[in-house]
């Protein structure tokens, strides 16, 4: 499996991050568009940490297993991705497994280049715009955020579930199973589920 070397700056001002990328002489590769996914569990998966996922990008389908061996670091998130020909039909074929669809979920990405480094401006239903900056290195992830005027001590790691906690703290541990098992769908037309609101009641 690779290492997946990315962090996370949220509640931003995506006009202001495509400001900095240009004046740091970046480029946008992608206008925002709408993302598709489809995120898989099973019993053994969900020992691990772990999902798997289509995800329609615009230009391309993926296919990823994802793996987070440690939330809290640059290095503790684990995948291994490929391409595929058709979202639907890749989602057909993992329902006919016995695999779990536990969660559809609709977003919005806009892919900007630096570098070696690639910048997500990012937006999911219910919570502010944030980015992602990924790259080769943990150095050249650092060095990125510098130059966008960000503070290292401000970045946070792992699914997109760390930044749904940031808002909705009293999630806590639990926010990676509201977010990618409990919630069936997610998109931005949708009211806020009472989940996020109340947390999974015991």
């Amino acid at each position: 499996m690779q290492q997946e070397i990315e962090a996370k700056f949220i509640n931003v001002d995506h006009d202001a991050v495509r400001k900095a990328i240009e004046a740091a002489g970046g480029e946008c590769e992608m206008p925002m568009r709408v993302m598709r996914r489809a995120v898989f569990h099973n019993p053994e998966l969900i020992t691990k940490n772990a999902f798997v996922r289509v995800r329609d990008e615009g230009d391309k389908v993926t296919f990823t297993y994802k793996q987070f061996d440690d939330e809290d670091s640059i290095h503790g998130v684990k995948e291994i991705e490929t391409s595929l020909g058709d979202f639907d039909a890749a989602v057909s074929i993992l329902e006919q497994t016995g695999l779990s669809k536990d969660s559809y979920q609709e977003t919005k990405r806009e892919t900007w280049r630096l570098g070696d480094v690639e910048i997500m401006l990012d937006e999911w239903p219910w919570i502010e715009p944030f980015i992602e900056i990924e790259g080769p290195s943990e150095q050249l992830v650092r060095e990125a955020a510098e130059k966008l005027g960000y503070v290292w001590k401000d970045a946070v790691f792992g699914g997109v579930a760390a930044v749904y906690v940031r808002k909705y703290d009293h999630m806590g541990a639990d926010a990676p199973e509201i977010i990618n098992r409990r919630i069936p769908i997610i998109r931005f037309e949708d009211p806020l589920p009472e989940i996020i609101v109340k947390g999974i009641e015991t």
